[in-house]
């Protein structure tokens, strides 16, 4: 079994931010609860579980977290590819 961390969303939505480290590589899973599911791969060097669980709990609490979870990341130097839809 894997490291993992999750995220809901604080304002009573459905949506989901985690991370994983699956097969070896960091993953960051986006779902809104009804009908889109996200997989991101965290980029080789920028797998920090702190710096990662930071940008996701701050992108969260927003009301567009896709959009803010991209600046989070941006913010934090953390590069990604979408690996999922």
């Amino acid at each position: 079994m894997g490291q993992q961390t999750s995220f809901h969303a604080p304002h009573g939505g459905a949506d989901f931010l985690g991370w994983r480290v699956r097969a070896g590589f960091t993953e960051i899973v986006y779902d809104d609860g009804v009908a889109r599911r996200i997989v991101w791969r965290v980029s080789e060097g920028a797998e920090n579980g702190e710096r990662l669980s930071e940008a996701l709990r701050a992108a969260v609490g927003s009301v567009r977290v896709v959009s803010s979870l991209y600046d989070e990341l941006k913010k934090r130097a953390i590069a990604i590819e979408r690996i999922a839809y």
